[in-house]
């Protein structure tokens, strides 16, 4: 079911309306003063974001120094909505130089009714995407540094571009040489005991791609992923391919990607925006490799001394290398004077966050 809200609401912190817009008329005017009196005078923001006065429910997030409050009078979807509040924020980021606070709302009034009206239908999300709406709306304002530079021709299809099925691209783009970037960007996270044993790990990823390519192509990217390729073997009736296969515990994509072909092929297959986007994201937390192993020693000497002594082993093969290796050792907040020594690049104590920094 989708959002159906019936009304948006821009609040500062004290709980002065910023700005609204009321797409049903189900509820009244005074919706905002019984979130105000039930929730914010009651100092229970932080508890839930979900709250139900009387016959309505009040969906709402901080972001920065402003509160995005959505009012429904029906049973809504209340996943939907925030992420109908997160691609809104994100939308009006890309509008005003990718600030979102009361000023640039207090600066954008006319700017963001515009676009209030056409992100949200009789309370029903639409289309979303910066670069189909900055196709038609060019309302100026503060705006983000893309307003410097000269707009995209508007297309005479917008509005089918807008209800069809490849919204996120626009027809007709033509370039001289196709290319096509592709970044993948891991973050790994572990907890280790102090014995040296391993007590969580889990690797988090995602995907970057960079596009600029003429027409409407139609990509395919292949996963090493350990259940399609089982189940490919399976089809082909075949033994599994040989190699390192990863376990994904858990994928998410971008709209562009034919989610339906992916299930039944596990083929990421799609066809991609125009310039830069984040194709898809992942969790891993089976068979990850730590790319470092850090061995501390630390001693006491005395009531005011203390003694650390750090190993850092690199534990990836060595036709690979890492480049810029920060290791931070933290240090009591009533830490005077530090002497350190290092076998290899420099290390510098910053008392602004207590800690020793090993470059």
């Amino acid at each position: 079911m989708p959002v159906a809200a019936s009304a948006v609401y821009f609040l500062n912190l004290r709980g002065d309306v910023l700005i609204n817009r009321l797409y049903r008329d189900d509820v009244g005017g005074n919706m905002v003063d019984a979130f105000r009196t039930h929730i914010m005078q009651t100092k229970e923001l932080g508890t839930c974001p979900v709250r139900q006065i009387g016959g309505c429910s009040f969906f709402y997030m901080r972001i920065s120094n402003v509160y995005i409050v959505i009012v429904v009078s029906s049973n809504a979807n209340v996943a939907c909505a925030f992420k109908f509040v997160v691609e809104a924020v994100a939308l009006f980021k890309s509008y005003f130089g990718g600030a979102f606070d009361e000023d640039a709302i207090r600066n954008n009034f006319v700017l963001i009714y515009e676009l209030l009206d056409e992100i949200m239908d009789f309370g029903y999300p639409q289309n979303l995407s910066p670069e189909i709406l900055k196709l038609y709306i060019t309302q100026e304002g503060v705006r983000s540094p893309f307003s410097s530079k000269p707009t995209d021709k508007p297309v005479p299809n917008a509005t089918l571009q807008v209800t069809g099925a490849v919204g996120w691209r626009r027809e007709g783009l033509v370039y001289k040489k196709n290319e096509v970037f592709l970044d993948i960007v891991e973050s790994v996270n572990l907890l280790m005991s102090s014995k040296g044993n391993v007590l969580r790990c889990d690797v988090t990823g995602k995907v970057l791609m960079k596009c600029f390519l003429s027409g409407m192509p139609d990509l395919k990217l292949g996963l090493n992923d350990k259940i399609g390729l089982e189940k490919e073997s399976q089809l082909k009736s075949r033994p599994a391919k040989s190699g390192k296969t990863i376990e994904l515990d858990d994928v998410t994509f971008h709209q562009c990607v034919n989610l339906t072909r992916f299930n039944s092929e596990k083929t990421v297959s799609f066809v991609p925006p125009d310039g830069e986007f984040e194709l898809m994201k992942y969790r891993i937390t089976e068979g990850v490799n730590l790319p470092f192993r850090v061995l501390p020693t630390i001693k006491e000497l005395g009531r005011t001394r203390m003694e650390v002594n750090v190993k850092v082993k690199s534990v990836f093969g060595a036709k690979m290398f890492a480049l810029g290796v920060v290791i931070k050792i933290p240090v009591p907040k009533q830490t005077a004077k530090t002497s350190f020594q290092v076998t290899s690049g420099r290390a510098k104590y910053n008392a602004a966050i207590d800690c020793i920094v090993w470059k």
